[in-house]
């Protein structure tokens, strides 16, 4: 009796299948390659902000300050594309850090402003060597890093227009 195993042994190049690749391995899933690279580029950056004070996400939120401050909450919860929810514990840690305060916006009870304490504008100074330390630490050139961005915001805006 011929088994799978006996064809497959006596099949030449010719009598083969063309192969297709394994869409389930690891390798190949787009999900675990993001995963991974995030987790690393993040580990990556805690000790230079440790220099600053600041957690990673405390990072991207004083970045938004430093670009526009003050601001609602929600105008930062829609640029950093957290949920307000997320968002509160940094806040309240930012400013028990002196870096923000926070105040409810006249006329409307329910916003909250954050705004750039003198602490704050200064430890933008402090930032300013950051992204050089970065890209020395993750062996990139600022090009590199501009070709990566434009292709995770692509990515970003795929994922969010559905």
């Amino acid at each position: 009796m011929t088994t799978v195993t006996d064809v497959a042994r006596n099949a030449g190049p010719e009598d083969s299948p063309p192969s297709e690749p394994d869409d389930l391995l690891l390798e190949r899933q787009l999900c675990f390659a993001l995963s991974v690279a995030s987790r690393s580029v993040v580990n990556s950056y805690r000790p230079v902000l440790q220099e600053l004070d600041l957690t990673h996400p405390q990072y991207l939120v004083m970045l938004a300050l430093w670009e526009r401050s003050p601001r609602t909450v929600k105008s930062l919860s829609e640029d950093l594309l957290m949920e307000s929810a997320t968002l509160s514990p940094m806040l309240k840690r930012l400013e028990a850090l002196g870096y923000i305060t926070r105040q409810r916006v006249e006329g409307n009870e329910r916003a909250l402003a954050i705004e750039l304490t003198p602490a704050g504008v200064e430890l933008r100074e402090r930032a300013l060597s950051v992204p050089g330390t970065m890209m020395e630490r993750l062996h990139l050139t600022r090009e590199k890093v501009e070709e990566l961005n434009r292709a995770m915001r692509a990515l970003i805006d795929a994922t969010t227009q559905n």
